[in-house]
């Protein structure tokens, strides 16, 4: 291993499925994943060295976000949650959903040829009416985008009045490079602190497993960029993967192998998810 994790490391971005025989899937649905519950996430946790992790609600749940809830109540001083809904939501759904351990929602713009990739997907315009009452909650919105999308959607973020948190990366397959116009609103978005990105889902910008070192340039920009608005997560059980399943092991000791300096890992699986997610100091 490259390191030790810091105390306090949180793993910012992770899902729970199942049992399905008690939370069933949706339908339709984009895929079906096996069944891993919170007992096997918290057994990762453990394994890895995490103190805490971030569960956001998956697509093939769609609005139901019955069992992310229903972890977080079970490990509230260990687990917070990003869910999804739209116009089915209310502010006062919102503040039970605080009350539960939820620090955000997820809006998904990603696409592909200009369709919807994921079924069961709110966009933004779906959740831009409970902006003012995420903002007073402390709340974020998690953005799962394909980042050469990002510049079309300057208008729709410019009106959001709290953090925005771009998925892994932005999700660009690496081929396009660090100079692709979509990658570099992102690293301006970072660097201005406008925007916040997860340094995630290394395998899912088609990087070559076991270095994944086709994602490294993307990694190195963000963290040049603003370390101070980064976070790092597992993506476990890696659903959907673009490529062979990863080891959320092997994810890990890629973040820390490269980087090495100790006060951006502090920064990076310490002190932002802490602010971002609102955990406990200490």
């Amino acid at each position: 291993m490259s390191g030790v994790l810091p105390a306090g490391a949180c793993d910012c971005h992770c899902h729970v499925f199942g049992p399905a025989a008690r939370f069933p899937y949706a339908e339709p649905r984009s895929y079906t994943p096996d069944d891993a519950p919170l007992e096997a996430y918290i057994a990762l946790l453990d394994r890895l060295g995490f103190d805490r992790g971030v569960l956001v609600q998956p697509s093939a749940y769609g609005r139901d976000n019955t069992a992310m809830l229903d972890a977080l109540t079970r490990e509230p001083a260990r687990l917070r949650g990003v869910a999804v809904g739209g116009a089915e939501l209310n502010a006062n759904i919102l503040k039970e959903w605080h009350t539960a351990g939820v620090r955000g929602l997820r809006a998904n713009e990603f696409r592909r040829d200009g369709k919807p990739y994921y079924q069961n997907g709110v966009g933004l315009k779906d959740i831009e009416p409970f902006y003012k009452t995420m903002a007073d909650l402390g709340w974020h919105v998690q953005l799962w985008i394909d980042t050469r999308d990002l510049p079309d959607m300057a208008d729709a973020l410019a009106r959001i009045p709290m953090p925005v948190v771009v998925d892994h990366m932005g999700r660009l397959e690496h081929h396009h490079g660090t100079h692709n116009p979509g990658f570099q609103a992102l690293v301006r978005g970072v660097g201005e602190g406008r925007l916040w990105s997860k340094l995630s889902g290394t395998y899912r910008l088609g990087a070559t497993p076991p270095e994944y070192l086709e994602a490294k340039p993307f990694h190195d920009a963000l963290v040049a960029a603003n370390p101070a608005n980064l976070v790092w997560g597992t993506d476990w059980p890696h659903p959907r993967p673009e490529g062979p399943m990863p080891d959320a092991a092997r994810l890990r000791d890629v973040f820390l192998d490269w980087t090495r300096d100790a006060a951006q890992r502090q920064a990076i699986l310490v002190d932002n998810p802490a602010r971002l997610y609102d955990f406990p100091a200490g």
